[in-house]
């Protein structure tokens, strides 16, 4: 099977599996029914990103039993809405609003920035140095980040930071790095690598930049 199939397959259903939660647990307060709008929402917007611009890495093949373990590791995103839902815990106002707002900015760089990507490569090769990626090497990446960091905050429970930040060190990072070293075969790479961040926007650029520019 493609790599696409297990995660579009657990993002398709994070809405049902909210809502069953939300149903099991009798909680029907309003955190709970901002976590089913965002990750129920984001889930059917990944489903209309891969049908218009699917990421080229996700095609794939892979063995049945490596996309079932790649589904059983996507389930531990879950664990936000089972802590938040069980618990009945209801995030305060301002958190809520907090979060809200970070997933309304990941959600922006991380579909425009795929977009960008595949628009881009679809008719012509090469580095990518412009848009969304002039000062950011990896802005899809840095907008899954906050979308799953503004989950975690609503449930006020460390566990869904630490499951994130294992999927950042273990998924997210060695497939930045992996990007670089194949990057790397551009002459170019070295000067872009040096006026751009691996995950968070540089925001000055080297010295060494500035004075060509000014020649």
């Amino acid at each position: 099977m493609k790599v696409k199939y297990p995660i579009n397959f657990h993002k398709g259903l994070t809405f049902a599996i909210v809502l069953g939660l939300m149903v099991l647990y009798h909680n029907f307060t309003l955190g709970a029914w901002v976590y089913l709008a965002l990750h129920g929402t984001y889930g059917f917007l990944w489903l209309i990103k891969d049908s218009i611009f699917p990421d080229k890495q996700w095609e794939q093949e892979i063995p049945s039993f490596m996309g079932i373990i790649t589904f059983l590791l996507l389930g531990l995103y879950w664990v936000a809405p089972f802590i938040l839902i069980s618990s009945g815990t209801v995030p305060p106002l301002p958190l809520i609003a907090a979060a809200i707002s970070l997933n309304i900015v990941g959600v922006f760089l991380h579909f425009s920035s795929d977009a960008q990507k595949y628009y881009t490569l679809k008719y012509k090769t090469g580095l990518i140095t412009e848009g969304f990626f002039a000062r950011c090497r990896n802005t899809n990446y840095l907008g899954e980040v906050l979308i799953y960091l503004a989950f975690a905050m609503l449930t006020q429970h460390w566990l869904p930071f630490l499951i994130l930040g294992l999927f950042i060190a273990m998924i997210f990072v060695p497939n930045m790095l992996k990007k670089d070293k194949s990057l790397s075969r551009y002459p170019e790479f070295e000067k872009y690598q040096e006026n751009s961040g691996l995950l968070f926007p540089k925001l000055w650029i080297s010295r060494n930049i500035q004075a060509e520019k000014t020649i």
